[in-house]
């Protein structure tokens, strides 16, 4: 079920008034509720991985509650072992087991030998990258006595399954969300008219920025010999686009919706574009899972308080695994190597921390220097994205060879329809407009401060942008093949 059908549609007022008018005052049933939503929500997709989800969801909360009454560092140490292993091994079976197998016969025929081996057609579960981790880090985090195991398995199953935030995230840590079943909600018109808007506003990213940006990428990527380097190079900004647009739009609305049933979701996107370098960059872009790999990788290999040659291997541990993690791909592994290479220099330099404040804060403009970083960071961002975006590696480099030639300082081509690339320039201008305005709040169209005549104004604005601009194809969102 998408955030952006029909199915979904009638699918959240009709969630949002059993859950508030017929439940509001029991707890229990409330999660009950949640819970049997979210199952219903995920078998959209496919009924026969709510077993999957189920199982791991079962598991860990036996596990949790074994590895916190133990005694016995070396029990809890293999309860913590027997935990990872099922959660990572169901994970690198559905997504991976193909990857490791071909790259396997690849190597044997390197050497001159003979193997053979099948590949299986397996379904990749939607959303087991995102919940997988979720339940990886409630067992780690009860292993490093962080938090307390859950009692309740019905809130531990509403946790896990939390349907706004099932399929693409944020990927939220136990310690902040599942609290949050425990307690009783009450009905507030103020978070819920900001869920509202966050709802929108990641409507408009998803509709009418993303789904736009990819005609013309679709178009560009597949015929990208056809095309001067100008017109690759628009290509790849529309890409960047499409990517933000289309995630952090799922997330706006993941969070927004969350909001409207009392609960409390990370911010997984902060204007990643307007970052003056990459560490900035990975501070702001899909901050649950950039969070993720630092606290249960980086910092467990050592962090930044070893020597010089394992900081080097520790970044690239963890941007390799965060290529790795976005697909059994070799592309998504290069653009992970490519932005730990861009990631070093900053290390080395030790300005990774420089910016940690929004950008021209307290003025209406940034200056010089600040412009610059914003553009060559968005400039070396683009780059990596076109490893992210191609189907090969070799498509990727030649890619980005053809966009190095004399034509590079001529007008992109008119890719048909050429309305509605116009169109499009003009939807990214309002987007970055609103985006800049509010760079220091939650998201674009974070308005509540503004007056009541306003905040409707904009309402209908953004509406009616949807409506006229929008591209109603319910087209599934990017990360949900993650």
């Amino acid at each position: 079920m998408l955030f952006n059908s029909i199915d979904f549609a009638i699918f959240l007022p009709l969630c949002f008034v059993i859950y508030w008018f017929f439940l509001n005052n029991n707890i229990k049933y409330q999660n009950l509720f949640i819970a049997f939503s979210s199952y219903i929500f995920y078998a959209w997709w496919d009924w026969r991985f709510l077993s999957l989800i189920f199982v791991s969801t079962a598991i860990d909360f036996y596990v949790g509650k074994k590895i916190y009454i133990s005694k016995v560092k070396k029990i809890r140490k293999k309860l913590l072992i027997l935990s990872l292993f099922i959660n990572i091994g169901l994970l690198c079976f559905f997504k991976y087991y193909n990857f490791f197998l071909d790259n396997f016969v690849d190597a044997f025929s390197f050497f001159g030998l003979s193997f053979e081996a099948k590949s299986l057609s397996i379904i990749l579960p939607v959303g087991i990258s995102f919940y997988t981790f979720q339940t990886i880090s409630y067992s780690i985090d009860i292993y490093k006595k962080k938090i307390k195991p859950s009692d309740d398995f019905i809130s531990f199953v509403a946790f896990v399954s939390f349907f706004p935030q099932l399929v693409a995230g944020p990927i939220e840590r136990a310690a902040n969300l599942l609290p949050q079943f425990h307690k009783k909600r009450i009905f507030s018109y103020e978070i819920a008219s900001d869920g509202m808007r966050q709802i929108l506003w990641g409507l408009f990213k998803k509709i009418v920025i993303a789904d736009n940006c990819a005609v013309f990428v679709n178009e560009i990527f597949a015929n990208y010999s056809d095309y001067s380097s100008s017109t690759l190079f628009l290509g790849a900004v529309f890409f960047a686009f499409q990517i933000y647009g289309d995630f952090s739009g799922y997330s706006d609305m993941a969070i927004g919706t969350a909001k409207l049933f009392g609960f409390h979701l990370m911010q997984n996107f902060s204007f990643p574009y307007f970052s003056r370098d990459i560490a900035e960059f990975w501070r702001r872009w899909h901050i649950s899972l950039s969070t993720w790999f630092r606290d249960y990788i980086y910092i467990p290999l050592g962090g930044s308080r070893v020597s010089e040659i394992k900081k080097i291997r520790n970044i690239f541990i963890i941007f390799i695994v965060s290529g790795f993690w976005h697909g059994a791909n070799w592309t998504f592994i290069i653009w992970g190597l490519l932005n730990a290479v861009y990631f070093l220099p900053l290390m080395f330099l030790n300005k990774n921390r420089d910016n940690l404040n929004v950008i021209a804060k307290n003025k209406n403009l940034p200056n010089l220097k600040e412009l610059t970083s914003v553009i060559f960071t968005f400039f070396l961002t683009v780059i990596a994205w076109i490893f992210f975006r191609s189907e090969n590696v070799a498509k990727a480099i030649s890619y980005i060879i053809s966009l190095f030639d004399l034509s590079i300082f001529t007008l992109p081509q008119i890719i048909s329809p050429k309305i509605d690339m116009i169109y499009t320039y003009f939807m990214l201008l309002i987007f970055l407009i609103f985006e800049w305005l509010n760079r220091d709040k939650c998201f674009g169209l974070d308005i509540k401060t503004y007056s009541s005549k306003t905040r409707w104004f904009l309402y209908l604005f953004f509406v009616l942008l949807i409506m006229f601009f929008g591209v109603f194809k319910n087209d599934t969102f990017i990360y949900f093949q993650f």
